[in-house]
């Protein structure tokens, strides 16, 4: 029997999720050499994934990636499939029957608890349902956040943490100009918060946040960052970590907190408050959060593997909204494995494994869901190559023949399942830049399934609904 890829038997493969991990992995398939038909399953009918819903508005030139993933899809060797969902239009054993491999790039949309007292309490979000709320993510379009309290804590030292804070002191004016949410920008507008902190377990060097975006905290008109000059000294650990590979960024971040720590307070902007060695350990209120209490910490250790450590010593602030973000997770996949204490899918060098440790054939995961939450949008490019590496060293061990995309097609125009292609997707995003336009915007996203599915149906033509859901 033909090894899937050669000439006459191409390569079938289903990648499920449509964001940086996905579309990488779509494109190390085109580059491999081989015979491939690939099509991109996505649960919702726009692509790009975090790219659209978790980078900020005001940080347009992070979403010029997009060109690069369009591109990918206009190859004609792939195909996207929006609005078809894992679980819910397709199980994974229906999905593994037809396809040679499936590629799992799902991403991490889950978040981590502090798993303190309080954290029930209304006015405690998580950082990233606050961030799909500002930028149009339909799971998240209709969840409040009390902006008319005075004091925002936000806990966390990556971009996201920072991302939040820029986004909750940014002038509206500035935002205006962006594709923020509508629903975000009205709410942003009658803001009255007026006091930020930042909070962090750890040390200035251990921060993960980069420098680009810790410096653009003092660029916010009316905000001033202060950082207590006693957090910025270093012990021997630290000292050594500035020099390691781990902390490329640790030697400008620190440069640019001495900076702030050097400025005098200015009582005619609004203070942005960056604490560290700081672990909050309970939340208060009467009927929602109105307080915060945290608890110093001490860093020990071997330089590059420090744990910080409580010193009994703590501190209690005013709180309306705190924002949790202490890291994103994976979330299970009906029938497949799930590591739930990683928050990502069990693998071996990119394959899936079951609880016994044994490989699922055909079976492969990249991105978040793979490695966990960490790098940036490029960092899933690397990982990508290193899965489909591994699919295409077991080519000889996957099943053939499979009906791929013939035999997608089938099942969901037999379950009336709507479909929007890529041409859809180029309807929803021309109507998304026209009612932008009408207000000044670069785009007014949809933020309704039901909206997204009727600008689509506008690049339908009568032969494609053989395609999508039977009428």
């Amino acid at each position: 029997m033909a090894i899937p890829g050669t000439e006459g038997h191409p390569l079938r493969v289903a990648v499920v999720g449509s964001g940086p991990g996905g579309f990488y992995a779509a494109e190390a398939l085109l580059e491999s050499g081989l015979q491939v038909e690939i099509d991109l399953i996505e649960r919702l009918p726009v692509p790009f994934g975090l790219v659209r819903f978790g980078v900020a508005p005001d940080h347009a030139k992070l979403k010029s990636v997009t060109t690069v993933f369009t591109q990918i899809a206009e190859d004609p060797r792939l195909r996207f499939f929006g609005n078809v969902e894992l679980g819910r239009d397709l199980s994974a054993e229906q999905l593994g029957a037809l396809y040679h491999a499936v590629i799992v790039a799902t991403g991490a949309a889950g978040d981590r608890q502090l798993g303190i007292a309080g954290e029930h309490l209304a006015g405690v979000h998580a950082a990233g349902d606050f961030v799909g709320w500002y930028n149009g993510r339909p799971e998240c379009a209709d969840l409040e956040f009390d902006l008319q309290q005075e004091v925002a804590v936000v806990i966390g030292q990556g971009n996201v943490a920072i991302d939040v804070c820029r986004i909750l002191a940014s002038p509206v004016d500035v935002l205006r100009r962006t594709d923020i949410a509508a629903h975000a920008l009205d709410a942003l507008a009658q803001s009255r918060i007026r006091e930020i902190h930042l909070v962090g377990r750890r040390g200035p060097v251990q921060a993960k946040f980069t420098p680009k975006e810790l410096r653009e905290l003092g660029t916010l008109p009316g905000w001033q960052p202060r950082v207590d000059p006693a957090a910025l000294a270093l012990n021997d650990a630290s000292q050594a970590e500035l020099v390691l590979p781990g902390f490329v960024h640790a030697p400008r971040n620190l440069d640019i907190l001495r900076g702030f720590a050097q400025t005098p307070a200015d009582d005619g902007r609004r203070p942005l408050h960056l604490h560290f060695h700081c672990a909050p350990v309970a939340l208060s209120g009467a009927t929602r959060v109105e307080r915060i209490e945290l608890e110093a910490q001490a860093l020990s250790g071997e330089p590059g593997a420090q744990s910080a450590a409580p010193t009994g010593e703590r501190l209690s602030l005013p709180a309306g909204l705190v924002l949790r973000s202490v890291g994103y997770r994976g979330t299970p996949l009906p029938g497949l494995p799930f590591d739930r204490v990683r928050g990502a899918l069990p693998h071996r060098d990119g394959r899936l494994i079951d609880t016994g440790g044994e490989v699922l054939r055909g079976w492969y995961a990249t991105g978040w869901i793979k490695r966990g939450p960490t790098g940036v949008i490029g960092t899933n490019r690397a990982d990508s190559v290193d899965t489909v590496t591994s699919l295409l060293a077991d080519l000889a061990q996957l099943d053939t023949p499979k009906a791929g995309r013939a035999g997608l097609l089938a099942q969901l125009a037999a379950d009336c399942r709507k479909v929007v292609d890529f041409d859809g997707w180029r309807a929803i995003e021309q109507a998304e830049a026209e009612r932008g336009r009408a207000g000044g915007k670069p785009a007014e996203k949809f933020v309704r399934v039901e909206d997204m599915l009727h600008a689509a149906a506008v690049a339908e033509a009568p032969q494609s609904r053989e395609r999508a859901c039977a009428r």
